[in-house]
């Protein structure tokens, strides 16, 4: 039965129907199927299968992966409440687009993939200044920054990533607050992470989760010997 859900879901998903994923997902929960394994056996893997659609050219766009992204945060919102034992949010991050970037849709899709794998991400939306980075990171106490980048000038900016690296050596959060960074100039360029002093960056919403869960477990490890 699952199977036969899951199979479903990625077709509304692919045709962006976002009416008939829901309508999938509450008959699959009047067939007796759990909340927990429509999160993490259904919706997951979805955002899984879009990104590696989109990243082997096999028919899937950007727009399709936002609405998968978008799709995942509802279900995913609405199945937590139902969950039997409700799952604790794994960590927090904030994200925006870097200074100059007015780019939001890949930042979106990032954060509708965060949802769906229990962390919170807080949108500080476009055209985000370094010091709005590091500030608002502190005041929600999230142990990330994401920055999203769609063109090479402000990915390589002197007032993006390498102001707020600048800013949290300053403030001395570099053990604190880790810095994970993406959008088109990182898939062009791996190594472009590095140039502009970012711990990690990530090609999709399905990677970035892993990656940014790496990176709490980078902060706790940090402070612990330190």
């Amino acid at each position: 039965m699952i199977n036969q859900v899951i199979t479903a879901f990625n077709n509304a998903i692919f045709d962006t129907d976002k009416n008939a994923a829901l309508k999938i997902v509450h008959d699959a929960l009047q067939q007796g199927i759990t909340p927990e394994d429509i999160v993490f056996k259904v919706v997951v893997p979805s955002i899984e299968y879009m990104s590696t659609s989109i990243s082997n050219d096999l028919g899937a766009s950007l727009a399709q992966h936002f609405m998968t992204a978008l799709i995942a945060s509802l279900v995913t919102e609405e199945m937590i409440t139902r969950f039997t034992n409700p799952p604790e949010i794994i960590g927090k991050m904030v994200i925006g687009t870097s200074p100059g970037d007015f780019h939001g849709l890949g930042k979106r899709i990032v954060i509708g993939c965060m949802k769906a794998q229990m962390i919170d991400a807080v949108d500080l939306g476009l055209n985000v200044s370094p010091e709005k980075f590091v500030d608002e990171a502190v005041a929600h106490e999230a142990k990330v920054i994401g920055i999203s980048s769609m063109m090479m000038h402000t990915a390589r900016s002197k007032d993006g990533c390498l102001k707020v690296r600048e800013i949290l050596k300053q403030r001395g959060l570099e053990n604190k607050i880790k810095i994970i960074v993406g959008g088109a100039p990182y898939r062009y360029d791996h190594n472009l992470y590095k140039i502009v002093q970012a711990d990690a960056w990530a090609e999709n919403g399905i990677e970035a989760g892993k990656v940014v869960t790496k990176l709490f477990s980078e902060v706790q490890n940090d402070n612990r010997n330190g």
